[in-house]
């Protein structure tokens, strides 16, 4: 018996946009699946460019055009079909551009220190860990029994 080595995956993307004094770029997002405060991402459409999808999700979110962005993570689950859902996460300090909000939610500039007096989407305080950290690479999520677990590698 050959076991695949391929599977169904979904590809998404989500970017750190920080500025030189200390503030970053965070979103409000409004949606049943994931609400709260995150940063700004989206799904990467067929046959795109990984880096071209941050690019392009920055910009329909936020009205910046980024730069550069540098992946600096991933997160990744399984979702209940089975599939593989992977988040690529960037970071960047170079952007252009006016800010304005989209209908995923608004988005607005705060400093680094005021994150955690916002409600923030479920889980995304670990995932900040995976930005910010020089030594993790990987937010993931596995199944033991009927419960979910979650690791930072």
């Amino acid at each position: 018996m050959t076991i695949s080595k391929s599977e169904q995956a979904i590809f998404t993307n989500m970017c750190m946009v920080f500025d030189d004094t200390g503030r970053i770029l965070v979103q409000d997002r409004i949606s049943k699946n994931w609400p709260g405060v995150t940063f700004p991402g989206g799904h990467v459409d067929q046959g795109e460019s990984f880096t071209k999808s941050v690019i392009r999700e920055v910009w329909e979110e936020t009205g910046l055009l980024i730069k550069s962005p540098v992946l600096c993570g991933i997160k990744q689950f399984q979702t209940k079909r089975d599939e593989r859902y992977v988040v690529l996460l960037y970071k960047t300090d170079q952007f252009e551009g006016e800010l304005k909000s989209s209908d995923e939610g608004e988005v607005f500039w705060i400093e680094r220190e005021q994150l955690l007096n916002y409600q923030l989407a479920p889980d995304f305080e670990q995932m900040l860990q995976v930005f910010e950290s020089d030594e993790l690479s990987e937010f993931y999520y596995y199944r033991e029994g009927n419960h979910w677990n979650l690791k930072l590698l």
